[in-house]
Formats: C-alpha cells, structure tokens, sequence
C-alpha cells in the first residue's frame, strides 16, 4: 500500500502518531510526499494533481480521500480495503493540499473516501486513515483492537 500526499509532515506528534500506526501496518504502508504547489488555487491544484499522479503507479487502484467522498463505517472500509486489495493492483491512498483535488485526480480515483463531513486539515488526514488502516486489518483477523459492540 502506498500514501501520497501533499505537504511534508514535520517532527512532533503527528509523525510520531504516524509512525506508531505505520509500524503496526502489514504490508507496510509507503509514504510519498510531493511539494505543495504554488500559485492562484487553479495553478496550485493542477500542478499538485501532477505530482501526486506521477506518484501514482498506473496500474494502481486509487483511492481519493475527499470530503466528498463516500462515508463508511469501520468495517465497511474493512471489506472495502479487502476487495482492493485482492483486485491485484497496488492501492494507493491520496490526500491532497489545503486547496483540495483538481479535478483530475478525481476522475482518475477508482474510489473517493471521506472520513466524515467535518473539515480535517489535511497533515491529520495521514494519522486518521493509517489509524483506519490498522483497524481495517484488525477487522480482518480478528484482532481485538476494534471494538464492535457498543451498549
């Protein structure tokens, strides 16, 4: 699995959250960062669109995470995370700039994922879905990390 994103996350405790997630991941997660663009909100999006995209293995299954994307409950992204997984492409995960995706990437997305309808910035986007990654393979093998019952 690979994520790319937009924006180098610096030391402190998101990367240290990062990590601890990262290192309980199997297969491990690859991380790409690419540069923020520059420019009017157009420009910017266009040129991190190329970035991210040339990032991307073409015959990747890529997964979008947008605000507008699809919401799904933890095993829902689960089952989602398997089926692509077994599809045989490589999947990898997108998180865009602060200005969002230009409409490429969306259009080349096999999938759009949300982690809800609030506004997350987007360096905490990375904690979030590692931390859904190893839910989802919690899920998966029966580990206890997820809680399923709630009273």
């Amino acid at each position: 699995m690979k994520l790319i994103a937009v924006g180098k996350l610096k030391a402190g405790p998101e990367r240290e959250l990062l990590d601890r997630y990262c290192a309980r991941l199997r297969p491990k997660l690859e991380i790409v960062e690419v540069a923020q663009g520059r420019g009017a909100p157009a420009e910017l999006k266009r040129r991190e669109a190329d970035s991210l995209l040339a990032a991307c293995p073409d015959n990747a299954f890529l997964v979008a995470m947008d605000e507008g994307g699809r919401l799904m409950d933890s095993p829902a992204f689960s089952s989602r995370l398997q089926t692509w997984q077994e599809s045989g492409r490589p999947v990898c995960f997108m998180i865009g700039g602060a200005e969002g995706f230009d409409a490429a990437i969306l259009q080349r997305a096999d999938a759009v994922f949300s982690l809800g309808k609030l506004t997350w910035p987007h360096m905490l986007v990375r904690v979030m879905l590692a931390e859904q990654l190893f839910r989802a393979q919690s899920i998966q093998t029966g580990h206890p990390y997820h809680k399923a019952g709630r009273p």
